[in-house]
């Protein structure tokens, strides 16, 4: 387990005063507003309660006050969603202070309330795909143009001007507010007039009022010409909508992100066609199967949807969404997913379930360890003395939450295996001495039952596996028939070599043969205590996962009529000897009971 040293200490404190309060609401902040590496989800989960529980102590305009210093990194986008939900002087101070990075800033704008989106129209250094984000959902800035300033235009009664000079397509020249005195004082009374009307030997306002209108006339007659010679294509008023429909004839990309409300309801999708799957009903495109687990806030993965509508979204789909929670309350708020185009050739049924394992096992190790951590320490009293009672209870949940993850690391292994995704690990075994040896130990637990496997292994049988992963792969095979042999049963086990292929091949005990599928895993009582076991999860699952382990090695694990045959390939061509002390194939002789 991984835990945040400095997490646990700000919490491990109580702030009793109003001072302490701020305080630790600081250093929440800090930790907070860091990116997450490695924090236990459960230290992470009572640090969001703190922080809720010390914002409504504190005044709002305090917190913005602290929100908005510079002194600690903000680069959690889950604390800016936390905070835009908050009072408006706290939202505002967080969205502008938040510095996110691209992909950050295009999950959050979404799930921000309009009230929010509206906080970051006042940043000028958004990323381009946050800006046209805001510009999809409509978040314009909220002030309104300053209208253009200018001086008042003076005249002179030198200064007359011919109503022929103004056109009809320029605005009116208004008159000044304050009478101008006439200029028929004389030369000597030049001192005395104001500085606002000008000589008749500087240049006029009216002169460049003139130059203007020119001008203006001028880029018009241009304007026009262009009209003319341009097509009639060209001066046809776009549509409505028309960024809509050239969306709905681009194909749409493998796959498209969105988030729906408590009902499942898609409410934000990404990329043009956004208009397209808004609305869209989930729970309406999914199997009871999917439907129920949608209704118990499960966590959807790979699931085929088919989708009828524009040619951007119709078709086949897999579908991926996990459940969101409100931080504080633990309120549920919807999915957030993906939606995946489906492949023209079908996934392998077998693939497809291992993935699932695969993401459904990464969801449970995660409170399953930390049953483990807190169990060990109350087991090992870290945090003081503990009554022996609970410390043995500790150590039996410590030990049982072992055994699950064990269980884990099996099912991860299969999954892997099936999906390709792992390979067996190469090496240079003697298979040979580990079935014989394996076979040897199993025999002194069966002896108690007058049972027992039968051998006739031929020696120097070589396989290009890690000895590791052989003696795992045989245990796996040899156990789970072991584990099915009636009292008085016996099963006989054969290794031979012939060229470059080594065969080992077992009969079948009652118990087995009598099965449809001898690799379907059951669900099966508690072994007790000292009873031969093939592993955690039956004999079934074993053989499984044996067989994906021979498949990757280049061989295969398969039942013929009353038997189970391994295959592999031997590490070389030359011929197994005959054993000296057990005959022409080394055949053990059992002993005697």
């Amino acid at each position: 387990m991984h835990f945040d040293d400095r997490l646990a200490t700000v919490l491990r404190h109580r702030a009793s005063g109003e001072r302490a309060a701020r305080t630790q609401f600081r250093q929440l902040l800090d930790l907070l507003g860091r990116a997450r590496h490695g924090r236990d989800e459960k230290l992470l989960a009572a640090a969001w309660l703190r922080l809720g529980a010390l914002g409504e102590t504190i005044p709002a305009a305090d917190r913005a006050r602290m929100i908005a210093e510079p002194s600690w990194r903000f680069e959690n986008a889950e604390l800016a969603a936390h905070f835009a939900e908050d009072e408006p002087a706290v939202a505002a101070a967080a969205l502008q202070r938040a510095q996110l990075d691209e992909d950050d800033w295009e999950a959050l704008i979404p799930r921000l309330p309009v009230r929010a989106r509206g906080f970051l129209r006042l940043r000028r250094d958004l990323p381009a795909r946050a800006e046209r984000i805001l510009d999809r959902l409509g978040i314009r800035d909220r002030a309104l143009p300053l209208p253009q300033q200018s001086e008042p235009l003076v005249l002179s009664n030198e200064d007359a001007v011919d109503e022929d000079e103004l056109t009809e397509d320029f605005p009116e020249v208004k008159e000044p507010a304050t009478p101008v005195p006439a200029n028929d004082a004389g030369p000597d009374q030049d001192a005395d007039r104001p500085e606002s009307v000008q000589r008749a030997d500087e240049p006029t306002p009216i002169a460049a009022l003139v130059e203007r209108i020119e001008a203006f006339q001028k880029n018009r007659n241009e304007a026009k010409a262009r009209l003319e010679e341009a097509s009639p294509s060209q001066l046809d008023p776009p549509l409505p909508f028309v960024e809509l429909q050239d969306a709905e004839r681009a194909p749409l990309e493998d796959s498209v992100t969105f988030t729906t409300d408590g009902e499942g309801r898609i409410d934000w999708a990404d990329n043009d066609v956004s208009a397209m799957l808004r609305y869209l009903k989930l729970p309406d495109v999914l199997c009871d199967a999917d439907r129920i687990a949608m209704r118990r806030h499960a966590l959807l993965s790979t699931v085929p949807i088919s989708l009828d509508g524009a040619p951007a979204i119709a078709g086949e789909w897999y579908l991926d969404a996990a459940p969101r929670f409100d931080p504080i309350g633990g309120r549920f708020t919807g999915y957030a997913g993906r939606l995946r185009r489906a492949e023209p050739n079908q996934p392998d049924p077998e693939a497809e379930e291992s993935d699932r394992i695969r993401q459904l096992l990464h969801e449970l190790r995660t409170p399953v360890n930390a049953i483990q951590g807190f169990a060990e320490v109350i087991q090992q009293q870290l945090f003081g003395p503990t009554p022996n009672e609970y410390r043995a209870l500790a150590a039996t949940i410590a030990g049982d939450a072992a055994r699950i993850l064990a269980g884990f690391d099996e099912l991860d292994r299969l999954a892997k295996l099936e999906a390709g995704a792992r390979e067996i690990e190469v090496g240079d075994a003697d298979l040979s001495t580990i079935v014989a040896g394996q076979i040897a130990q199993l025999g002194e637990i069966l002896a108690t039952r007058n049972a027992g496997l039968k051998p006739a292994i031929a020696t120097g049988c070589r396989i290009a596996i890690d000895t590791a992963e052989a003696e795992a792969m045989s245990w796996r095979l040899l156990a789970a028939l072991a584990a099915s042999l009636a009292p008085g049963e016996e099963a006989q086990v054969a290794l031979t070599q012939r060229d470059d292929q080594l065969t080992l091949d077992c009969h079948l005990p009652k118990a087995l043969a009598g099965k449809d599928d001898i690799f379907a895993a059951e669900a099966r009582k508690q072994a007790s205590a000292g009873r031969l076991s093939a592993g955690a999860f039956g004999s079934g699952f074993a053989l499984r996962l044996a067989r994906a382990e021979a498949r990757s090695a280049g061989g295969s694990l398969a039942r013929v009529d009353d038997r189970l045959v391994l295959t592999l390939p031997a590490l070389t061509v030359a011929e197994a000897e005959p054993s000296p002390e057990t005959g022409s194939y080394g055949a053990a002789q059992p002993e005697a009971s």
